[in-house]
């Protein structure tokens, strides 16, 4: 098939993420790491989602969540805003925003992810919400200013 790849790289799903979810390969940066979770996502995929999460924050506990959600919620369009080093070698970020749909209500999710790599494999770690003021630019990339755009 000639889809599209849901994490909205341009790719066709095949080249993109279907890989890495299909466990063929492992992403071998953050930012494949981080498209190919929103992939998941999409897809419904919870046990790619925990299996990319680092062990230490125990996803299987989140298993229940996980799946609940995925019978409410539709996810949109992703946007990539960044994607940086970290202290060392073994860690990065991306900065991303997310919108999606649930129980017929918008929603957004602006975060900048953090990744760690162990034994040649990244993992997410954990995130915190960049912050971002009404008037600067939406970081969803259409050139409004946040207040005017996904603020409301």
């Amino acid at each position: 098939m000639n889809e599209p790849c849901p994490c909205c790289s341009g790719l066709q799903y095949s080249l993109c993420c279907q890989p890495w979810l299909a466990g063929l390969a492992h992403p071998a940066t953050p930012e494949q790491l981080m498209r190919s979770r929103y992939s998941a996502w999409v897809n419904q995929d919870a046990s790619y989602l925990i299996a990319t999460w680092h062990p230490s924050c125990q996803p299987e506990t989140y298993r229940p969540s996980i799946t609940a959600s995925f019978s409410q919620t539709v996810w949109q369009d992703l946007t990539v805003i960044s994607q940086e080093a970290g202290r060392h070698e073994n860690e990065g970020f991306v900065t991303f925003f997310a919108r999606f749909s649930e129980n017929q209500r918008r929603g957004v999710i602006h975060e900048r992810s953090r990744f760690l790599r162990e034994e040649e494999r990244w993992y997410y770690i954990d995130g915190t919400v960049p912050a971002l003021g009404r008037n600067d630019a939406c970081p969803c990339g259409s050139g409004k200013k946040y207040k005017k755009c996904c603020a409301t």
